[in-house]
Formats: C-alpha cells, sequence, structure tokens
C-alpha cells in the first residue's frame, strides 16, 4: 500500500506549479468561468464547495474540467524611436527678429549661426535618449562633436567605439552616424553648417544609445515571455552626457560603461576567438544506435577518438595526450580511452560514467556550430546585462540550460550540484531575488493550478482521492475529507496541502526567496531524476540534489546541524542570518569557475525568442537612418 502510494504521489505531483490567475479572480470565478474566461451569468453559478452530497447534477457532469494556462512568449514589440525636438533647442535669439549677426561679437552665443539649424534636424531615437538630447541642446550652448566646420577629435575616437560594438555584444548598425562630407560649396557655408549641426545631434543620440544599450541591454526580458520577469535598469543619461560633454578622453569613458565582470569579460573574450575561428571542421558521423561500454570492443571508437580530438577542449588534450597519441584507431574500449571519454563528458556536463550513449553521441557529432556558439554568446551577454553589474561576493546561481546550482561566497565558487528544473510545459521563471528561510519537514501546498489541472479530473470520477493519499483537504479553513467536497463548484476556497513526511514532495527542507511565481529550492524523493542528462521534469521549483548541504551553506551552520533540524520531525522555518542573492537564470553559455565558457541546449528555446527580439529592435531602429 505504502509503495503505490509513494508511486502515485511521485507521478502525479512531485515539485511546484504556475497559476496564471490571482486570488481575487479565483474567488470570484467558478472553475468553468476560469475555463471560458468570463464572469459567471446567475444562472451558472455553482454553490461554493463545502461538505455537501457529491451527486453532480446532469449539467454538471457533463461539463470537462477546465485548465489553469502557464505563461506565454510574446512577438517582440521593440521600443519605437520618436523624433528628437531640436527646435526647442534652437537659440531664441537667432529665432527672434533679430540675428546673430545683428549682434556684437561679445554678445553672441557660442556658434549661434550653427544653432539656428537645430530646427532642421530629422533624427530618431529611444524615447530616454530623445529626452536627454533635448535637455542638454537646451541648457548649453556648447557643441560636442564639432569645432567650428569640422569634426573634432572626440567625434573620431567615439565613432571608432561605436563602430566596435559588435565586440562586447552589440549590433553597430544601431549606432552608425556617417561623417559630413568634406567638400562643400564655399558660397554655400549654410549647407555646411546645416550637416555639422544635424552630424552633431545624430552622433549624441548615437553615443547615448550606445550607453543605455551596453549598461542594461537592447532587450525589455519582460517582453520576451511571462516567465521574465527583471526590473530594468535606470540609466542616468542626461548625467553621463555631461561627463561626456567634458571628457578628455571620450573613447575610454564609453568603453568604461560595458560590463567588466569576471563572466562578462570571459562571454567577451570568447566572441572574440569564435569570430577569429576558421570554417568548420567536417562532421564526423557515428552509427546509430552505438553503446559504448568499458572493456568492450566496437569499431565506432575510432569516430568517438576522432570526436573527442575535434570538439574536446585544449585542456582535456592536453591531459589526455599520450592516449590520444598513442591510439592507432583500434576498436578495443581500453581504461586509457574510458578516462578520457569521462573527461569529455565531464567538462559537457554529462555524467562521466564512460558509456558512449544518446547524450553523448549527441554533443560529440552534433553539439554547436560556431556560428550557433556565436549567437548563445550574444544572448548571454545580452542577459547579463539584466543582471547586477557585480553579482556580489556570495550569492546562488541557478543556470537552468546546465540543470545546475552554483554556491559563491568569498568572491569565488565553493561549491556546485545538479538540479532538476521545469519542464517545458512546466517552465521555471528567469528572474533573481534573495534567500530569506529555510524550512525544516516542510508541508507541501498544493497549487490551484496542480489542483485544477491534475487533480480535478480524478477527483470528479473518484472523490476520496486525496484522503487515501494522505493529503489535508481544507475548505474556508475548516478541515474535511476529500470525499466531501463539490469537485464541480469553485475551489477558490479549497486548499490542498500534503504534510510533512518521507513521502512528501517537498522532501526533507526547502529553501525559500519569496517571489510571485511560487519557485523556491527544495529537497525531493525522486533521487534517480538527478542521474538523467536532461533534467527538466518539475513543474518549475528548483529540487536540490544535497539540499542539505545547500542549507547548511546559506545558513552559515554544519550540515550536522541541519540533520539535527530534519530528525526533530517539526515543520520548523529558520531565517538566514543575512540575505543571499539567488539568481534563477537562462544562460545556453556561461563560463565556469576557471573562467572557460560552456555551452548547454536551448531547453526552452528562449535563444530563439531572443534572436526574434535582436531582429525586431535592429528593424525598429532602421527608421533612423
Amino acid at each position: 500500500m505504502k509503495l503505490m502510494k509513494t508511486a502515485a504521489i511521485v507521478t502525479l505531483l512531485t515539485g511546484c506549479a504556475f497559476t496564471s490567475f490571482g486570488a481575487s479572480h479565483a474567488q470570484a470565478y467558478t472553475l468553468m468561468d476560469l475555463f471560458r474566461k468570463k464572469r459567471p451569468v446567475a444562472e451558472d453559478v455553482q454553490p461554493l464547495p463545502g461538505v455537501q452530497s457529491q451527486q453532480p447534477s446532469q449539467k454538471q457532469a457533463s461539463k470537462p474540467a477546465p485548465k489553469v494556462s502557464s505563461p506565454r512568449y510574446y512577438t517582440y514589440k521593440a521600443e519605437p524611436l520618436r523624433r528628437i525636438q531640436t527646435a526647442k533647442a534652437t537659440d531664441p535669439v537667432v529665432t527672434g527678429s533679430v540675428t546673430s549677426g545683428d549682434l556684437p561679437p561679445m554678445l553672441r552665443a557660442e556658434r549661434t549661426d550653427a544653432r539656428q539649424y537645430l530646427a532642421d534636424v530629422t533624427v530618431y531615437a529611444p524615447g530616454e535618449v530623445a529626452k536627454a538630447v533635448e535637455g542638454y541642446y537646451s541648457a548649453n550652448g556648447k557643441f560636442i562633436w564639432t569645432d567650428g566646420s569640422s569634426v573634432n577629435e572626440s567625434a573620431k575616437a567615439a565613432l571608432a567605439v561605436l563602430a566596435d560594438a559588435a565586440t562586447v555584444g552589440l549590433d553597430p548598425r544601431d549606432y552608425a552616424v556617417q561623417l559630413p562630407p568634406d567638400a562643400f560649396d564655399s558660397a554655400d557655408p549654410a549647407a555646411r553648417e546645416k550637416a555639422m549641426v544635424d552630424f552633431e545631434v545624430r552622433m549624441t543620440s548615437a553615443a547615448l544609445t550606445y550607453i543605455q544599450d551596453t549598461v542594461r541591454g537592447r532587450i525589455d526580458p519582460n517582453k520576451i515571455s511571462g516567465y521574465h520577469d527583471f526590473k530594468r535598469k535606470t540609466v542616468n543619461l542626461a548625467g553621463k552626457l555631461k561627463v561626456i560633454a567634458s571628457s578628455h578622453d571620450v573613447a575610454a569613458f564609453l568603453k568604461s560603461q560595458t560590463p567588466a565582470s569576471a563572466e562578462f569579460v570571459a562571454l567577451q573574450n570568447e566572441l572574440a576567438a569564435l569570430e577569429a575561428k576558421d570554417d568548420e571542421q567536417p562532421r564526423i558521423e557515428i552509427a546509430p544506435g552505438t553503446l559504448l561500454k568499458p572493456g568492450i570492443s566496437n569499431p565506432e571508437l575510432a569516430n568517438v577518438v576522432a570526436a573527442i580530438r575535434q570538439k574536446g577542449s585544449d585542456a582535456l588534450k592536453t591531459e589526455h595526450a599520450a592516449t590520444l597519441s598513442a591510439y592507432q584507431g583500434t576498436p578495443d574500449y581500453t581504461p586509457e580511452l574510458v578516462a578520457l571519454v569521462e573527461g569529455f563528458q565531464k567538462e559537457n556536463g554529462l555524467k562521466p560514467d564512460g558509456i558512449v550513449g544518446k547524450a553523448s553521441i549527441r554533443i560529440l557529432v552534433g553539439g554547436d556550430t560556431t556560428a550557433n556558439r556565436i549567437h548563445k554568446v550574444k544572448v548571454a551577454m545580452e542577459q547579463a546585462r539584466w543582471l547586477p553589474a557585480d553579482l556580489g561576493s556570495r550569492y546562488v546561481f541557478i543556470n537552468q540550460p546546465a540543470f545546475m546550482v552554483y554556491y559563491h561566497d568569498e568572491g569565488k565558487e565553493q561549491f556546485s550540484m545538479r538540479v532538476v528544473v521545469g519542464s517545458k510545459s512546466n517552465q521555471t521563471y528567469f528572474f533573481q531575488d534573495e534567500i530569506q528561510t529555510v524550512e525544516f519537514n516542510p508541508y507541501w501546498g498544493v497549487p490551484q493550478s496542480i489542483i485544477i489541472n491534475e487533480m480535478l479530473p480524478k477527483l470528479r470520477s473518484d472523490p476520496g482521492y486525496l484522503d487515501r493519499l494522505g493529503y489535508q483537504v481544507e475548505v474556508g479553513g475548516q478541515p474535511v475529507s476529500s470525499y466531501n467536497v463539490n469537485w464541480y463548484g469553485s475551489t477558490s476556497g479549497v486548499s490542498v496541502r500534503q504534510p510533512p513526511s518521507s513521502d512528501n514532495a517537498l522532501g526533507e527542507l526547502k529553501i525559500l526567496f519569496p517571489n510571485t511565481h511560487a519557485i523556491y529550492m527544495h529537497d525531493t524523493p525522486s533521487k534517480s531524476f538527478f542521474a538523467r542528462d536532461q533534467r527538466a521534469l518539475s513543474h518549475g521549483c528548483v529540487r536540490l540534489a544535497d539540499p542539505r548541504r545547500m542549507a547548511a551553506a546559506v545558513l552559515g551552520v554544519t550540515v550536522d546541524d541541519v540533520a539535527k533540524q530534519i530528525a526533530g520531525g517539526k515543520n520548523k522555518g529558520v531565517s538566514v542570518p543575512e540575505r543571499i542573492p539567488v539568481y534563477v537564470a537562462y544562460f545556453t553559455a556561461w563560463p565556469n569557475k576557471d573562467g572557460k565558457v560552456e555551452y548547454f541546449d536551448d531547453v526552452y528555446e528562449r535563444d530563439m525568442y531572443m534572436g526574434r527580439a535582436f531582429d525586431a529592435t535592429h528593424a525598429a531602429r532602421e527608421v533612423q537612418g
């Protein structure tokens, strides 16, 4: 009986879930209204659930069970540009009845004759950039990029930085500004002045757009999908522009705006190395269905070794140089070759067991082309800009595509462990928060999405289902039998929770960083999942392979101390001594603790949506051309 109970729990309920309906909606609508997404008509309102007869009416029984939807991905809509209102920055004396030529030289504003052409400039920019440009030229008579009738050295230095934007993961086309032509009709000095003023405004707009992009990113993450949750950084563009106007080294200032963290620098160096690579090497094929185990002979071993020569890191090939040099293409899978394969598996995030099966072959013969890796690195650089410039000396970093979590303290990685994250239909969000509490022997409060999507169909045919599994059901705060709840009515007043036990879906403990997505780290009774290479299996929360070690780290205690709390058997929450940043991240390219960039499968296909967002952003900016 206990075995059957455990199997049912693991199959149905292990993990967290998402819901797209708030409490107010859930209380106001019936289940069918949630399904139809409209307000109930009076005759369709079901009585509130409670202790009552379970014999549904014919009308109720004929209705299909509703579903709660997960967040969705959007068609990315880039920020539209607007025209910079330069007319209001024109010198009022020039636009009045008195021209600058009528004034004595000492009363003329600097380049007053040129400023009169500001009204004729047509330049488009993102809204915040346009506002900063307007503010500067309304308050300042000084031009930044031009001296008299020529472009100054600051402009030339800045243009070189903007043209080099690709090296920091940006698109140089978004900041391209054409120099004014050298040849002008000397009889038409006004044309020269107009061209210089147009260049002046375009340069300021391009420089500020570059700064804003390199500090916070081109893409608004919250427009990618409902799974992205970030507060966009605020960039003080007016302050940046004041610095540019007074700087003796504009190029250095522009370069200083790029993130300088060790992770970003590693990505930048990796991008440079990829861009410098020669053409792709020929693809090595390994026969489908190959299963290579230590101690056997298989002719495909030669292709496996050839693929490792091609795709293995320089460090791996150096470590196993003697083995690679001695190998003559024989089919015998010797211990030396097993060690080589294990090293390759480890550096690619696979279980280092020396068994070459589907997961290993996928990386050996597939993996990423150079072009794919370049895209992954550019996406990673963009996404890194969403995070703080400094992640902190102590933090927890969960990388979903890697199925790993990393604990950092004193400025370096202390340990890492395998995790299970949300399945493709129940994806884990991308956000940041702070760890606040460790809860021992937790209750598991079943989310409404699981009650509605997964439990409800079973409960309608078998109302006593939850009683037999040992779940606690409450209606309006009062404990009731699962059998006596009206499962054809609204579930808004119904709560279901699983008490602490060895079968509990959250295991021994959970680590909380309260957020609107109800995501946290926790233990699990499904330990076998950690042996899999692909671990997108949960309802959205993050399951830890070694939860006691993580709990001890965030609490600043020993693993033995954690074990004592668990052994007490009581449900208990313990606050961490100081809140710890946690990054629930999604990077298909990210440097390891040694600074080597590792690549991972795009399990949720989010890089594809990022690529579309890049294209949409550039298309929206082409209007400035």
